[in-house]
């Protein structure tokens, strides 16, 4: 059991930026979208952000140290986190921030891979431990969280049935796809599977199972394997998926698929924000740091 989470908040915000078509948006709510991280957009009552609850959702998993990595430009974070580097106390966890600092001839973060990597090179400790890995524009909930962090194989992720996504079917059949054996154990993930293929992923139950990013790691079993990621050849970017799956190669039946069925509330363009603001009102009708934790 571990209690450190790494939430990846340093991206470009790119499809968030563009327009929406969305009428219920108001235009703070565009003005934001515009020019703050997706996890800093106010959505709740009070007009606090979808990260306000994500770390809510950790502080009652079990989560006591949450590590946020931000871009060279995200200092709006530690307005709302806390103004040190490190150890900010907020409302009973700790919290500390990494950069994601853009390499030399880009314009553009380097990927996923790159954030956790550049994470643990200024904090080289996490790479003793355990750790869980998560996005910062999707609602994980306490469940999920909790299984992560309680899980005893060395490496996982929680493997959400596709059909319980509550999402537009473009946008799912986008999600990649985790290829499990009878024991749960990742085998492979897969992008862009063609829809006559599709039925040979499907799992002992019969479920398509997808990653929203969500994992727990060995640190000292991934660290050389974030360092070395290739590149994609496509979106040109190094991402945790390829890193993940090269360790696999070299350490099989590391990585167990942990089922889950539930939705998860994503925050990737202009058009989720109604969404999820709803989802918040209806979930969170009581929402109160005082929580006593699982």
């Amino acid at each position: 059991m571990h209690n450190s989470l790494i939430i990846l908040a340093g991206g470009a915000s790119s499809r968030m930026k563009k327009e929406s078509l969305q009428k219920k948006l108001s235009e703070e709510e565009k003005a934001q979208a515009n020019v703050r991280s997706k996890a800093l957009i106010g959505l709740g009552p009070s007009g606090r952000p979808i990260l306000d609850y994500l770390l809510y959702n950790a502080k009652l998993a079990g989560y006591k140290y949450i590590y946020i990595v931000i871009s060279d430009q995200g200092g709006l974070f530690k307005e709302f986190y806390g103004h040190q580097d490190k150890n900010n106390s907020f409302n009973g966890i700790s919290i500390s921030f990494a950069i994601q600092y853009i390499p030399e001839g880009r314009i553009k973060p380097f990927g996923t891979a790159d954030a956790l990597l550049q994470a643990l090179d200024q904090y080289p400790e996490l790479n003793k431990q355990s750790y869980t890995v998560c996005n910062s524009d999707n609602l994980y909930s306490v469940n999920a969280l909790a299984k992560l962090r309680e899980n005893k194989s060395p490496n996982a992720l929680i493997s959400y049935d596709r059909a319980a996504l509550k999402f537009p079917s473009e946008k799912i059949a986008r999600f990649a796809l985790a290829k499990l054996n009878k024991a749960n154990g990742l085998i492979d993930i897969i992008e862009k599977p063609p829809v006559n293929d599709l039925e040979k992923f499907r799992d002992l139950d019969g479920k398509l199972r997808v990653s929203m990013n969500a994992f727990k790691f060995d640190g000292e079993m991934l660290y050389p394997y974030l360092k070395n990621c290739p590149v994609h050849p496509e979106r040109n970017e190094k991402e945790l998926p390829s890193a993940l799956l090269n360790m696999l190669k070299d350490y099989p039946n590391s990585i167990l698929g942990i089922p889950f069925s539930e939705h998860v509330p994503d925050l990737t363009a202009k058009d989720d924000i109604v969404e999820v603001k709803e989802y918040l009102k209806n979930q969170y009708e009581n929402f109160s740091w005082n929580t006593e934790i699982i």
